[in-house]
């Protein structure tokens, strides 16, 4: 019983010791915190605000304080804006200008353009307006669009168009405190250009850009240049490939439908002209120069069939190419361009140049025919060595001295062999051969001399030719 006792009042004693000890941390804590509280008072001064080191001033958060939204003034809950502004009264006027960007592509094959443009529309809605003390605007992007009203403007006859949208769509709205609005757009289209290839590629193209309310009509919206023909700007850096860009210029026109009345209608006009350079190294140059080389067949002898044949074939074939690869890349027009009439032409001139020679060997092949006829019917000439000895010697052959220059009066040719000019002599000075040969004087009579058809084509080809080209570049040029 006394050993429990002892026990007891041991523990006792263990508990008080402890709770001094917590009694005597917890005074030391109280006392830091007093102290480290006196400690910043004294930092602060006694104003509230830190003076020292300039670390601890800190701006006052702004984006905490109270301020009016711009749906709350402009008063957007307000007002119906699914209406045009003042409806039921006039029109409203909404002006309309435009910055070309870049005009990206000009396509024959499809007969449309691509440009990319600024649009802008100027209007004034009063339910916009609102009070300010400096007159400054308010600029807002895609997001207020949705909210308030915006011309429904459309472009006519284009094929495709989008606005851009990176990195966000490129939309701008600036309202002013009267009211007034300005509404701006990025927006690449393509278009329809009805165009005339009549004298492609010497010609000059002029295509349109149409604007237009989609379901306002002059009675409700009223479209016009804001400035005039000033109301269009071009970038300077605009360039194209193929084209010279002349001028731009503007019009206003009504549009009817029969279904919905009539319609403001806005046109940007550009006029383009073609460069010629290209088609001048890719077209007409080679043209020319195959008709030019089938004309080197007419200085090549009559007999090389080898080699008059084959440049002929060489030369149609090539231009068959030109007028392919030149039509492949144009749509099929129902009419002839001013190419089509080129090429055309230069592909006969190669042809004839091929049926030249073809008659060339026609008609030489006839006169060796009956040549051989001829001396069938000849009497033996047995022991003449040389016929060519029966115009020199007029003892030998019999026949009596006869002058040369008579056989000239026959069209012979003049290097044909004086073989040929010595059986011409005979048929003509024997009566008795005469008579018993009476189709050697009609022989005489058609005699075609084939070297002449060479002789006079080289003159011929290349001053038709050049007859040509002078008429068809007065025309078209």
């Amino acid at each position: 019983m006394q050993v429990d006792a002892a026990l007891v009042l041991f523990c006792v004693w263990l508990a008080g010791a402890a709770g001094r000890i917590t009694q005597s941390r917890g005074h030391k804590l109280e006392s830091y915190k007093q102290s480290r509280s006196r400690r910043e008072t004294s930092m602060d001064g006694g104003g509230g605000q830190k003076t020292g080191n300039p670390i601890y001033k800190r701006s006052p958060d702004m984006t905490k304080t109270l301020m009016t939204k711009s749906e709350q003034l402009l008063r957007i809950d307000d007002h119906d804006f699914t209406m045009r502004p003042a409806f039921g009264g006039p029109p409203i006027p909404v002006g309309v200008d435009v910055q070309v960007e870049s005009l990206d592509t000009i396509s024959e094959v499809d007969m449309d353009f691509t440009m990319t443009l600024y649009l802008r529309h100027y209007w004034k809605d009063e339910r916009l307006s609102f009070p300010s003390t400096n007159n400054q605007s308010m600029t807002f992007d895609s997001r207020l669009v949705k909210k308030i009203w915006v011309p429904d403007m459309f472009f006519v006859h284009s094929k495709r168009s989008f606005i851009h949208d990176t990195t966000t769509e490129n939309v701008m709205l600036r309202v002013y405190p009267d009211g007034n609005v300005l509404y701006s757009l990025r927006v690449t289209v393509t278009a329809m250009c009805n165009m005339d290839l009549s004298r492609f590629p010497l010609d000059t193209q002029t295509c349109s850009l149409e604007i237009e309310s989609y379901a306002y009509t002059d009675d409700d919206l009223m479209l016009y240049w804001k400035k005039g023909n000033e109301s269009l700007n071009t970038d300077e850096r605009i360039s194209l490939s193929q084209f010279l860009i002349q001028k731009f210029h503007t019009t206003t026109k009504l549009a009817f439908y029969s279904s919905t009345g009539w319609y403001n209608r806005l046109y940007i006009h550009f006029t383009l002209r073609r460069h010629i350079f290209f088609f001048l190294l890719q077209t007409y140059f080679p043209a020319t120069l195959m008709v030019m080389l089938s004309w080197v067949s007419f200085w090549i002898d009559r007999r090389a069939v080898p080699a008059r044949v084959p440049l002929g074939i060489t030369t149609v074939l090539t231009m068959s190419t030109i007028i392919t690869g030149v039509n492949a890349s144009m749509p099929r027009v129902s009419y002839i361009k001013a190419v089509d009439i080129y090429l055309w032409v230069s592909f006969v001139f190669v042809f004839l140049s091929v049926i030249e020679y073809a008659a060339v060997n026609y008609l030489s092949t006839v006169q060796e025919r009956k040549e051989r006829k001829l001396r069938e019917r000849l009497p033996c000439t047995c022991g003449i060595g040389n016929p060519d000895d029966m115009m020199i010697d007029p003892q030998i052959t019999g026949y009596g001295s006869m002058d040369v220059n008579t056989t000239g009066n026959y069209g012979m040719p003049e290097n044909g062999g004086r073989q040929d000019r010595m059986l011409a002599q005979v048929s003509l000075n024997d009566p008795q051969i005469t008579g018993q040969v009476k189709p050697s004087r009609g022989y005489v009579n058609v005699w075609i001399d084939t070297h002449a058809i060479d002789k006079y084509s080289r003159v011929a080809f290349p001053g038709a030719y050049i007859l040509f080209n002078i008429i068809y570049w007065s025309i078209y040029s």
